[in-house]
This record gives C-alpha cells, structure tokens and sequence, in this order.
C-alpha cells in the first residue's frame, strides 16, 4: 500500500462489484476518494467507506444519482471541497437489463441509457471543468464492456449504451488533451459480481441462466471468470501518472482470452490478430489520407 499522496478521485456505483474493488483498489494507491452509489445501497457504501479509512486515507460519500446532472454537479463540488480537488474520475456506475430489439420496452431502453450513458457524459463534463479549472490535467476513466465492442443479441440496449460510451472516450480525448487530461475507457467480459450473478434474461430458466454463466466461462481461454480486482488493476494502472500517454483507449478489455471472433466475408479473424491488424491500419490511416483509401477502407469494420 502506497504511502505517498496520489491526489483525489471519484469513483461512481462504489458500493459493490468492480466499482467497490476500484475505490478500493486506488485508495491502496494512495488516492483520497469520494464514493458514489444510490441511498438504496448507504450500508454497502458506507461499509466500503470505512475500509478506506481503514488503509489511512480520507474519503466522503455522496448518495446521488449519476443520471441527473444537478447530482452529479453536487458530487463534484462535494469532492472538491471535502478532499481538495479533483484528479481521477472513474465513471463507473451501470445498470444491465437483457432483451432482443423485440422484446426490450421504451422505458428499459431510456432507464439503460440514463444511468449507462447520460450518467458516464455527466460524470466526463463535471470532471473536466473542474480539472481544466485546476490546471493540473487529470485522468477520466469510463466503463464500457466487451459488449461495447461486439453487440449482444439480447441486450440491444445495454450493448448500445456500452458503444455510446467508446464514441463519448474518444472524443473526450481529442477536446482534453491540450489540458493533459486522458480519457480511457475499460470494457470488462464476464466478471464475477453481483450484477453479473443478477442479470436474468427474459424467458430463461434458472438452469438456463446457470447454463448462460458456464457458457461465458468457457469463452474465455484462461477457463475462469474474472474478479472485479482484475479490472481494478487496469484501472489503477490507467489513473497512474505513467498512463500519461495513452488516452482516447477504447481496447482495454479485460477478457481473460475471451474466444469470440470477427469475421469480414468469407474469413474469420482472432481477436488477437485483428488487434495486430487494427494497429496496422491505424498506421496506414496516418500516413495515407482517408478519402484516397476509399471504399477499401470503409469495407472493414473498426471495433
């Protein structure tokens, strides 16, 4: 556990799974942090509190709702005052509820992207405002999911939220890199908390729902589930001061080897050599102007 002062951050839906294991995570780095959740989860939060307490550093709570700006303007001062500024943002609250495009109701798809979306722009504008203002960069973290990054048949709305979120990363990285402030994005696979362990698919089964968890399980080449302090590391790493250079990363996805596979026509691409690929289109991109690739380039789906 670091002794030094690290600074300030803020880390969202902080009461349970991956965002408890974040807070927790920086705090051992030697960051002060402000928690973040729902009144509905004041035990857990308050709970987490005082681990943090525990490993010597200050923390506050604040029960406010990342979907309302008014909320999340009040988070942020709130930090600020109580801990003295602001130098990570993890915007890491969500919600997940699973059906197809026929299933899926008006108000799921809106309750999806109010908290998943709205609340991860919310949480991106306050923290940059208030890190432009102080003058000293920062770093803004956002949680996607690896079905940010390839749709799932029944989470049409979850799924889409979790792409918003890349496009959000990316051009938060164009407009803050002047002011030294990174904006990265984590996309977790299959990971065991109790989101995940809660998600119910309409129409399925106990058993098939049981069924569905091994079934993730065994996508990912390592054989196991991940655990939220898996994604706390990518995170801490991310918030560090040698993370310095990297931002506008959408890729950082925390998989264990996760098997799925892309295909364009007839072939079929692994995910590790579409990564090698990808970087080196990124590399052609920058010396060959992207209209004198034409449709070529538009033949080829970028993930």
């Amino acid at each position: 556990m670091s002794t030094e002062n690290k600074g300030v951050a803020i880390v969202t839906g902080a009461a349970q799974g991956i965002g408890r294991s974040i807070a927790l995570r920086l705090a051992s780095d030697g960051f002060e942090v402000g928690l973040n959740d729902l009144e509905s989860k004041k035990e857990q939060l308050l709970e987490v509190s005082q681990e943090i307490l525990a490993k010597g550093r200050r923390t506050v709570t604040i029960f406010t709702d990342v979907s309302v700006e008014a909320d999340v303007k009040t988070m942020v001062d709130t930090v600020v005052k109580e801990l003295g500024g602001l130098d990570v943002m993890v915007a890491n609250a969500g919600i997940v509820k699973l059906d197809g495009v026929v299933d899926a109701s008006l108000e799921d798809w809106e309750s999806v992207f109010a908290v998943n979306t709205r609340g991860v722009f919310l949480c991106y504008k306050y923290a940059a405002k208030q890190m432009i203002a102080q003058g000293r960069g920062g770093r803004i973290i956002g949680a996607s999911s690896m079905a940010g990054k390839r749709g799932l048949s029944v989470g049409v709305a979850y799924s889409a939220s979790k792409f918003a979120v890349r496009g959000l990363t990316q051009s938060a990285a164009l407009e803050l890199g002047p002011h030294r402030i990174t904006v990265n994005s984590y996309a977790p696979g299959a990971i065991n908390t109790p989101m995940t362990n809660g998600t119910h698919i309409r129409g399925q089964s106990e058993a098939e729902q049981t069924e569905t968890l091994k079934q993730l399980v065994a996508l990912a080449s390592v054989g196991y589930i991940g655990q939220p302090e898996d994604v706390a590391s990518v995170v801490s790493y991310l918030a560090s001061k040698e993370a310095h250079f990297i931002t506008g990363e959408l890729t950082f996805r925390i998989i264990g080897g996760n098997r799925l596979s892309y295909c364009s026509g007839c072939r079929t691409i692994s995910q590790a050599n579409l990564f090698l690929w990808m970087e080196a289109l990124c590399c052609l991109k920058s010396l060959i102007p992207v209209k004198s690739l034409g449709m070529w380039f538009l033949n080829y789906p970028v993930v």
